[in-house]
């Protein structure tokens, strides 16, 4: 009983002398206010060297996105170009050389109009022929061009980043192959039986037998339809190129994602005809058309 009451006052005495200890520290603080904040000052000043030395040590390092270097090394994407006088869809198959270069294999197949080419109706109808349809007048051959090439892309502006919208050039070069289709007409024939005039409508090409109906507009009663005459194909080989500029949008992405615009030529060694001749206005040997391009496909390594 006597140990316990003589711990409790020696507790009780030691509690008292820490309170006026704080206490007094706590006045002599508040009475040497600026002198104290200086101290603490030099003390921060001091340690801001350590700190900043500390936290370039120990903090980790970030992972940046530069992409310089070559992510993937192949590229598959698919065309769709619309150009002055048609469209055509292409395959690229590409290899990635480094981070802005890149060779391809390009594969097309494209339609292309005469610009004199333009599409009228006469807008009768023949007892069971039913209504006039749409046809070109003057239009001998639908045409086909399949080209094939070698292209070479050029990044232009760094691109460091993963996102952003990248430009460039590019250019290719190859053979090409002019497929002509003959054109059909819905052509008139009347004839007289017993007195009365018989109407017919034949679908033909243009021959040497009907050419004055070919061209005459009484005689045409419409178009032939686009799928007479793929078993009656001519092809003519020549050479193909083109050049332009690009726009990329996450150049160094998976998903290939290009605008592209520019000029493109084909050149065959005769004439190809799409239209009659006439004494103003000739066929040529060569097509020349400005074209835009929408680009889409994968990166792959």
């Amino acid at each position: 009983m006597w140990l316990k009451n003589t711990f409790n006052i020696e507790y009780v005495t030691f509690m008292l002398q820490l309170v006026n200890t704080i206490g007094l520290f706590s006045l002599y603080l508040v009475y040497n206010f600026k002198k104290t904040l200086k101290y603490i000052s030099l003390f921060i000043l001091i340690l801001s060297p350590s700190m900043v030395y500390g936290q370039n040590t120990f903090q980790p390092k970030q992972v940046g996105l530069d992409l310089k270097g070559v992510v993937y090394r192949n590229e598959i994407a698919v065309d769709f170009r619309l150009h002055t006088n048609g469209l055509a869809m292409a395959l690229n198959l590409g290899k990635i050389k480094t981070y802005d270069q890149t060779t391809y294999l390009h594969f097309e197949l494209g339609f292309m109009k005469d610009p004199r080419e333009t599409k009228q109706n006469r807008n009768v109808a023949i007892g069971s022929f039913g209504q006039s349809s749409p046809y070109a007048f003057g239009k001998i051959n639908h045409l086909f061009i399949m080209r094939a090439g070698w292209g070479y892309r050029k990044y232009l502006s760094e691109k460091a980043k993963r996102k952003g919208l990248a430009i460039g050039y590019n250019y290719e070069v190859g053979p090409a192959l002019a497929i002509l289709k003959p054109y059909y007409l819905r052509l008139l024939y009347r004839q007289d039986v017993d007195g009365r005039i018989i109407t017919d409508v034949r679908n033909e090409r243009l021959t040497d037998e009907n050419r004055d109906k070919f061209f005459n507009e009484r005689e045409i009663y419409g178009g032939g339809g686009f799928f007479r005459g793929f078993n009656e194909l001519s092809f003519t080989p020549g050479i193909q190129a083109k050049g332009g500029v690009f726009f990329s949008l996450g150049a160094f992405d998976r998903f290939v994602k290009t605008i592209e615009a520019g000029v493109m030529v084909d050149v065959f060694p005769k004439k190809i005809a799409i239209l009659e001749a006439t004494d103003e206005i000739g066929n040529k040997p060569y097509f020349i058309n400005l074209y835009l391009n929408l680009q889409l496909g994968r990166r792959s390594n």
